[in-house]
């Protein structure tokens, strides 16, 4: 493991353990109207984003390369680092999605496979690189 990488992610890491404690404590409340949705599918995004980014750093201080976010996702799915690679490609397109477009019949059904079906996966990483960073 590259010391400089390994520092990498572990810096990475923190920034996406701030953004998944917010999203954590707000992903058993009810949603209410319009403003709340629109900030959990915020709360999503960003953490989600800093997701994929430590698990390429992390990737990369293994040693391999990657050169977009797909290509993270499929690499950390092969190296067993998540567990679901087929739920994160789908939470990447529906990201992908909701920033840059709103239609509020998607933003509902989007709010709800946040909860149920993407941020059980972020918890998985978080709780597996929060082992990993000691």
């Amino acid at each position: 493991m590259d010391p400089l990488k390994s520092q990498r992610w572990k810096q990475r890491f923190e920034n996406f353990e701030k953004a998944y404690l917010v999203l954590e404590k707000y992903e058993h409340q009810s949603i209410n109207n319009e403003l709340e949705r629109a900030g959990l599918i915020q709360l999503f995004e960003v953490t989600f984003e800093l997701a994929w980014k430590v698990l390429k750093d992390y990737i990369e201080s293994e040693g391999y390369i990657v050169r977009s976010s797909r290509e993270t996702i499929k690499t950390a799915f092969q190296m067993e680092i998540i567990e679901d690679g087929h739920i994160w490609i789908d939470a990447l397109s529906n990201r992908n999605l909701a920033a840059h477009t709103y239609n509020e019949v998607m933003a509902i059904k989007f709010t709800k496979e946040i909860k149920d079906k993407y941020f059980p996966q972020l918890r998985k990483l978080y709780e597996k690189l929060s082992k990993e960073r000691l």
